[in-house]
């Protein structure tokens, strides 16, 4: 069973997640997304569908998580249907009113047919989207302190790999190492597959690592994460290998302090998509609008990417104990890239980040 500590706040959100359906007109809500389930129930396993309704809410998964479940959740009705979740809910065992909502975001077309057509005459299914992302958004303390250790793993792996980085090494080497660094101290797994890019690949924003050794003069970016008691962290940095041109420390210097004006600037109140745009026209107005095409930043939590989204689109205002990342880059295909990012925590004086590692370019 989890500790107690978590029980309260699981029992709030769900109280706040049944005003909601009632507020909404609907009277149940079948949630699919395993990082929402996780987050009401505690339920760690990679196969379950929650119900809630006024009355009662039921974990639905398989004998596989039978005991898991047992151990993990105290607040739902642990059911193992033997003949799936879909035909459980249409025998009509668990009272779902007139009206359910069916959480959109994370189900294929194929199930979401499937459920209904198999409660056709029984209940009204209407989808609902985004449905929690305004509870999830906002962290409770002790999530916070999970993501503030896998950010302090993290940190410490990121000390360790970069004084491996040498011309016998590779972008594949140093990613393994990552990986290995991360559960060796502690963190259950990566929370996203290490991110080593050297060179030109460097301005491939998403690269991933290859089989190729490190190369005197460039740039290598270094974007990695993990997740320690299933929270998540995310941090990149950009070191050079020897010394670089004078355009590369150039370009380097703009996106530092643009992601120091992005910390700096943050506040309660703030809409994401002006945060987002504040530090867009800071890169254009030193001539490289252009070459930043992704958004600045998003939420982090049990999930590594999740909302607010701090993008030209993000419309979310940023709120006391949000959590999301600051993540200017600049890329020039053919020659590199640069990106730095820190995860920071909205408080009422300001972004605190949770990385500590230096942002002033190291060359190795």
């Amino acid at each position: 069973m989890q500790p107690d500590y978590f029980r309260p706040y699981r029992q709030a959100a769900i109280e706040s997640i049944l005003l909601k359906i009632s507020l909404q007109a609907l009277d149940s809500c079948i949630v699919t997304d395993l990082s929402v389930i996780r987050w009401l129930t505690g339920f760690s396993g990679s196969s379950a569908r929650l119900l809630i309704t006024q009355a009662r809410t039921f974990l639905f998964t398989d004998f596989r998580y039978r005991e898991q479940a047992l151990c993990e959740v105290d607040l739902a009705e642990i059911i193992i249907p033997p003949d799936g979740f879909i035909d459980a809910l249409a025998s009509g065992n668990y009272p779902m009113g007139m009206v359910a909502g069916l959480q959109s975001d994370d189900i294929t077309w194929h199930e979401a047919s499937r459920l209904i057509d198999a409660l056709s005459g029984k209940v009204k299914i209407v989808p609902v989207g985004s449905f929690f992302d305004e509870f999830r958004m906002i962290k409770n303390g002790i999530e916070i302190m999970k993501m503030q250790q896998a950010a302090a793993i993290s940190e410490q792996v990121l000390d360790k790999i970069i004084s491996m980085i040498s011309p016998a090494v590779t972008e594949l080497d140093l990613a393994a190492e990552i990986t290995y660094q991360h559960k060796k101290l502690g963190a259950d797994k990566d929370s996203f597959d290490p991110i080593v890019a050297g060179g030109p690949r460097s301005a491939m924003p998403h690269a991933r690592p290859a089989n190729l050794h490190f190369v005197p003069g460039e740039f290598i970016v270094l974007d990695i994460g993990c997740v320690y008691e299933g929270f998540a962290s995310d941090q990149t940095r950009t070191v050079a290998l020897g010394t670089v041109s004078r355009e590369a420390k150039k370009v380097y210097h703009i996106v530092q302090t643009a992601q120091a004006l992005g910390i700096r600037s943050a506040a309660i109140g703030m809409k994401a998509c002006e945060l987002d745009g504040l530090i867009r026209r800071y890169i254009d107005d030193h001539g490289y609008g252009e070459a930043f095409g992704h958004g600045l930043g998003h939420g982090v939590g049990l999930d590594v990417h999740e909302e607010p989204r701090i993008s030209p689109k993000g419309r979310h205002e940023l709120q006391e104990n949000m959590v999301f990342t600051i993540e200017p880059g600049i890329y020039l295909p053919g020659k590199f890239g640069v990106r730095i990012e820190d995860t920071v925590l909205m408080t009422p004086d300001g972004a605190k980040p949770m990385q500590r590692f230096t942002k002033e370019l190291i060359e190795l």
